[in-house]
């Protein structure tokens, strides 16, 4: 272990790291931290009241998966005993001053105001859920998919037998994850969006049309294309959605309508794009000296778009805490962050998909021109009944056209497939081609796959390669 002051090659003193932030940035970079350097004091300030809980982890508490709502967290405050480590809560960073080198905080349980310095400041500072900007939103019952309090919420009404229409705002990931729970409680679901089709913004249709399917088949209505006006209700109570498709009898919303940079705070302090999020350059560094910035409130660089992006993915922020930590008490690191791929994965009652890297939608919006490529088929050879131990598997792959570079690809089956989107993330990152992809060496045995592997087969396909090899 080195002391920050041996990277700088002086004399050792002791540097005073504070984090805003208590999500997988944050966690991470007090991980990294501890493990890289011995003389430094952390402060970790978090504006929640509970520290580090994982909302991607809500579906599992909801459908009871995960019974303690306590355990749905990265960390807890006791998990850093070290005397070095100093983890607030209820601790909100409110203005950077950066000509003293501090940060003003307001403990919001007896609403005091302080000033704590610091040699670096790493911003972790997140998102927030959007709520719509329309009458009724106030309401009584209408819930926020996002945090502990709104958990134990959501929780509460799910087991409520009075409860029987919930309506879900957003079909993102967010929004399919609260309508399974709450189909699976026994509820009736309206699951509304603006797009087209639910989860357009993370697969092309020939998947979302089997998943859109397979929705109505599970019992969640799904309405696209819809103008929401206005939350009604009597009294405080909500009890109907309306909008352009009529009105939706609703005893709970639940909007998961997108996310927003929780960076008002920092207007006029930290250079901000047009959109709110964090301008940081390719060392992680703001405009201000000594102050960085990791996570979901800032744009990613990403190797397939080679540009920056939002991708709000707790894979992402941790990669960043890796690095920047790293390079932390450099003056100009050696080299550079390396950027992200951006991949995820999700369960749709019984089918499984994970994507990586681009699609078309994301393509579009960051100026990029790929091809694509869609391959359906069984997972195992075709002496094998198709059944559930050989069920049929789509794939979708991205690439640009000129010169072959795998830019993105989903893979979508019954059977879980997800970890080849970690083998499609590595090609996009390694900027292997197709042409790499379907001679790649990937194991057989016919209790796993066909003799050419799945994604093999899906980039023979792509160049346009006879179907023989499917037998």
């Amino acid at each position: 272990m080195l002391n920050c002051s041996q990277k700088l090659g002086v004399i050792s003193v002791k540097k005073k790291i504070i984090i805003v932030g208590a999500s997988h940035g944050g966690h991470q970079s007090i991980l990294e931290l501890l493990s890289r350097y011995d003389d430094v004091d952390i402060t970790l300030f978090e504006a929640g009241d509970f520290v580090s809980f994982m909302s991607c982890g809500m579906e599992l508490y909801l459908e009871n998966s995960v019974t303690n709502v306590e355990a749905v967290r990265n960390f807890r405050p006791e998990s850093f005993p070290q005397k070095n480590v100093h983890i607030l809560n209820n601790h909100q960073v409110t203005k950077i001053n950066s000509d003293q080198k501090t940060v003003s905080v307001t403990d919001l349980e007896n609403g005091k105001s302080t000033e704590e310095s610091y040699d670096k400041l790493i911003l972790s500072s997140g998102v927030n859920p959007k709520s719509l900007p329309i009458p009724g939103k106030d309401l009584e019952n209408v819930y926020l998919m996002r945090g502990y309090d709104w958990a134990t919420k959501i929780k509460a009404k799910l087991e409520d037998p009075s409860v029987k229409n919930i309506t879900v705002i957003g079909a993102g990931y967010i929004g399919i994850e609260a309508a399974e729970a709450a189909v699976k409680a026994g509820k009736h679901v309206n699951l509304l969006d603006v797009i087209d089709r639910p989860l357009g913004t993370y697969l092309d249709s020939e998947l979302t049309d089997v998943i859109s399917e397979h929705l109505a088949e599970k019992g969640v209505e799904v309405h696209t294309g819809v103008k929401i006006s206005e939350y009604s209700g009597q009294g405080n109570q909500v009890q109907a959605v309306k909008s352009d498709q009529g009105n939706f009898p609703s005893d709970v919303v639940i909007q998961a309508a997108g996310v927003q940079p929780n960076t008002a705070w920092l207007k006029g302090t930290v250079d901000l794009d047009a959109r709110g999020w964090i301008k940081n350059d390719k060392y992680l560094r703001t405009n201000l000296p000594d102050v960085y910035a990791i996570g979901d409130a800032t744009l990613a660089y990403s190797v397939a778009a080679n540009k920056k992006i939002p991708v709000a993915l707790a894979t992402v922020a941790r990669r960043e805490a890796r690095y920047l930590v790293k390079h932390l008490f450099e003056k100009t690191p050696s080299v550079p962050f390396a950027g992200i791929v951006g991949s995820s994965a999700l369960s749709v009652f019984d089918y499984h998909f994970a994507q990586s890297g681009l699609n078309s939608f994301t393509a579009e919006r960051a100026g990029v021109k790929i091809a694509s490529s869609f391959y359906e088929d069984t997972l195992r050879p075709s002496y094998v009944p198709e059944n559930k131990v050989n069920p049929k598997v789509y794939v979708k792959l991205f690439f640009d056209p000129e010169n072959h570079r795998l830019l993105g690809g989903a893979v979508l089956s019954t059977y879980d497939i997800t970890a080849q989107g970690n083998v499609l993330a590595l090609a996009i990152s390694q900027q292997l081609k197709v042409e790499d992809l379907a001679e790649a060496d990937f194991f057989f045995q016919p209790g796993f796959d066909r003799q050419w592997s799945l994604l093999n087969l899906a980039a023979q396909h792509a160049l346009g390669e006879v179907e023989f090899t499917k037998k």
